[in-house]
């Protein structure tokens, strides 16, 4: 059997009905979505369905939506079955008053590193993660880079002249 997008959307409703709260097919790729509170039982399922076998984390990574109230950070798994060359994207979100997920370490090793990435750019708390620490920047860092929260630029820098940068200056 082929696995496809369609037995896929059926295997994700048949286990989980209306907690799948969104489904998207974009570039032949299945992404949906779902409360935060059951992210590793629908890993887990699309791990140990025999007709599914997603057991490769592609990617895990984070997006801050600041006017999204209530939701204002995603984390997406993309993840692959290797023997159907099938794709999918898994996205729940959370706000940034609780930023926390259950960890998927113990589903896919090769998310211990993708996790700590995540926390160290945005704050993103797994629970039950083996070592969630710093992993790129300095533990002094009081703040999380990849939040649309902080400037782009440090303002308080006065070695850039903005007219090598083509801002500002006479047109």
């Amino acid at each position: 059997m082929t696995l496809t997008n369609e037995i896929i959307k059926q295997k994700l409703s048949d286990k989980f009905g209306d907690a799948i709260l969104t489904v998207d097919e974009s570039f032949d790729i299945l992404s949906f979505t779902t409360h935060k509170d059951i992210n590793l039982k629908v890993l887990q399922f699309l791990y140990d369905e025999q007709d599914l076998q997603f057991r490769f984390l592609t990617d895990l990574c984070a997006v801050h939506y600041p006017d999204n109230l209530g939701q204002e950070i995603a984390v997406v798994y993309h993840l692959h079955n290797l023997t159907a060359n099938v794709r999918l994207r898994y996205t729940i979100y959370t706000s940034v008053h609780q930023p926390d997920v259950y960890t998927a370490t113990k589903l896919y090793e090769s998310a211990n590193w993708m996790e700590r990435e995540t926390y160290d750019f945005f704050f993103f708390f797994f629970v039950g993660h083996p070592n969630l620490k710093r992993i790129l920047n300095v533990d002094e860092m009081d703040y999380f880079p990849l939040r649309k929260e902080f400037p782009l630029e440090d303002q308080t820098r006065i070695d850039k002249d903005d007219e090598m940068f083509g801002r500002g200056g006479s047109n």
